[in-house]
């Protein structure tokens, strides 16, 4: 199945037989990828680079702001400054405690299912043709798979599916039954 071209393998595609096809990681940085939307549609997992630190820092200028309501309540005498102040600078220094803990619980979960990610990600191939992606060899997964349906296979296998963002096709993408031999989908 595979040949040679301009010196590096050339896989057919089992679903249309084409043989404009590349593995994922070329696909998501080769030709008509920012156009395809390739390089999020194709992701091995979440990007928790940072998140926490920046949330942080985002939370701390707002209970700031709310620290200065309350002093400025304090100088000039205005209790309703005073209490709004306060009231705002706890609600936003426990809501910062929050979501940088809920960002540490899924940079953690990204962290732990990238090895399972990797193993269903790194084998797979993209054809530019019919936009499917396939297993050449038919393992770790079977069958060729619309870009999302590999996501949502790649992330629920790695078990970060939950932090599929809202409107993001793949998480409403239904994998198929026989996607992964042996193993009944949930």
């Amino acid at each position: 199945m595979a040949t040679e071209s301009a010196g590096r393998p050339v896989e057919t595609c089992p679903n249309c037989g084409g043989d404009e096809v590349r593995t994922v990681e070329q696909a998501r940085s080769g030709k008509g990828a920012m156009r395809e939307g390739l390089y999020g549609r194709l992701a091995p997992g979440p990007d928790k680079s940072g998140d926490g630190l920046m949330h942080f820092a985002e939370g701390m200028v707002l209970t700031g702001i709310g620290v200065a309501l309350a002093y400025t309540g304090v100088q000039q005498h205005k209790t309703l400054y005073l209490a709004g102040g306060v009231l705002f600078a706890l609600v936003c220094f426990a809501g910062t405690i929050a979501v940088v803990r809920g960002d540490a619980r899924e940079k953690a979960a990204a962290e732990a299912g990238a090895p399972r990610a990797e193993r269903l990600w790194q084998p797979a191939h993209y054809c530019y043709a019919c936009a499917g992606v396939f297993c050449p060899a038919g393992s770790p997964w079977q069958g060729s798979l619309t870009p999302e349906q590999f996501k949502k296979l790649v992330w629920t296998e790695a078990g970060y599916a939950d932090q599929l963002e809202a409107g993001d096709k793949a998480r409403e993408a239904e994998i198929p039954e026989n996607a992964l031999p042996g193993r009944l989908r949930r």
